[in-house]
């Protein structure tokens, strides 16, 4: 089967080039100007990194591999600092490039050490992990965590190609896999609802990565954020469209010291939007139980624990979505038709909380 090619415009166009066995694609992303390329790699994935590291040593690059943390652990000040002394130590120029595998925060990672080595190297991101694929990898969004709050350190430095091989989704565990599908199903929330159709229609083979939709559902899911994204680079409007549920999930992510899968987060955050939608009066009660039934068909969370709330509400006012002291939430005016609540009550925003308390 051949690869699909989905285009990101924009001042710096790139494409998703998503398949099943289709690392060898990765020199045509890379281009023949690229000598030297610094392969930062989840240290949990050998048997991806390895074959990686062939196919470029094979089409004639110098490679160096990078291992670095699983999962959260990747995102940190110190191993970005290392990264750092390894580039300076390789002598990487900006004739040179750096290749991000792994999943989401492995590819937000890489991305962000290449915006921010000489002010900015060529990178090319091959997301192993079906959140890396639909969400972290594409736009162009860089960051590692801090402290305070995750993604708040960062930058937009768009790749030069992001390389989706399907086959590499079939190893992962299923909780991994499912946390993933939270980004699909929000895909098909505000934007794509054929996404929601398709997941509804067989929840056994949408939460399995060898199932009859897998691809189907990857495509669509990318085409939702590369059109966005290709209109707003710098989340300066309708980009925000794409945080739909993320406020109180990176909450809820802070509160559990970001030990909690993000996507299980974002299925929660989602029922806690819709029903601050309902709550104003522009969401239908229907449509908010189609997010509790579609998300719980494929197994992902839609409550969450009643007395965690002033902790959750404390950590939401680090949020990048907020304009001074001023909250700000993507919210639906009906499936598929995104828009903002801005400055909400304190009693409206408990009392959406109360909903989704267990």
């Amino acid at each position: 089967m051949t690869a699909t090619r989905i285009g990101v415009r924009g001042a710096d166009p790139y494409e998703v080039v998503v398949g099943a066995g289709v690392l060898g694609e990765l020199p045509g992303l890379l281009g023949d100007r690229v000598r030297t390329v610094a392969v930062i790699g989840n240290a949990a994935l050998p048997e991806i990194t390895r074959p990686l590291c062939t196919v470029l040593e094979q089409a004639g690059y110098t490679v160096h591999p990078l291992p670095v943390p699983e999962g959260e652990a990747a995102k940190e000040v110190g191993v970005l600092a290392g990264l750092w002394s390894e580039f300076a130590r390789l002598g990487v120029t900006r004739s040179d490039a750096v290749v991000g595998v792994g999943g989401g925060a492995t590819t937000d990672l890489a991305g962000f050490a290449a915006a921010s080595w000489l002010r900015g190297v060529r990178s090319v991101l091959v997301p192993t992990t079906l959140l890396g694929m639909v969400d972290a990898a594409v736009g162009g969004k860089t960051g590692i965590n801090v402290p305070e709050g995750k993604n708040l350190v960062g930058a937009f430095h768009p790749p030069a190609g992001v390389l989706c091989d399907l086959s590499t989704l079939i190893s992962m565990p299923h909780q991994d896999y499912i946390s993933g599908l939270a980004e699909v199903i929000k895909a098909g929330f505000i934007a794509d609802p054929a996404i929601l159709d398709l997941v509804e229609d067989d929840p056994e083979g949408a939460a399995a990565p060898s199932g009859p939709h897998t691809r189907e559902l990857v495509e669509r899911a990318v085409r939702v954020k590369a059109d966005v994204v290709s209109a707003d680079l710098r989340e300066s409007g309708l980009r925000e469209i794409l945080n739909y549920g993320h406020t109180l999930a990176h909450a809820i992510e802070k509160a559990e010291d970001y030990r909690f899968r993000h996507g299980h987060a974002v299925a929660i955050g989602m029922v806690y939007a819709a029903e601050l939608g309902r709550l104003t009066g522009r969401l239908s009660a229907d449509v908010v139980e189609r997010h509790r039934s579609v998300l719980r068909s494929v197994g992902l969370p839609t409550s969450y624990p009643a007395d965690a709330w002033p902790a959750l509400r404390d950590a939401m006012r680090v949020d990048k979505k907020a304009r001074g002291a001023t909250l700000r939430f993507v919210v639906l005016d009906g499936l598929a038709e995104p828009g903002r609540l801005e400055g909400p009550d304190e009693e409206l925003l408990a009392a959406a909380y109360r909903e989704v308390a267990q």
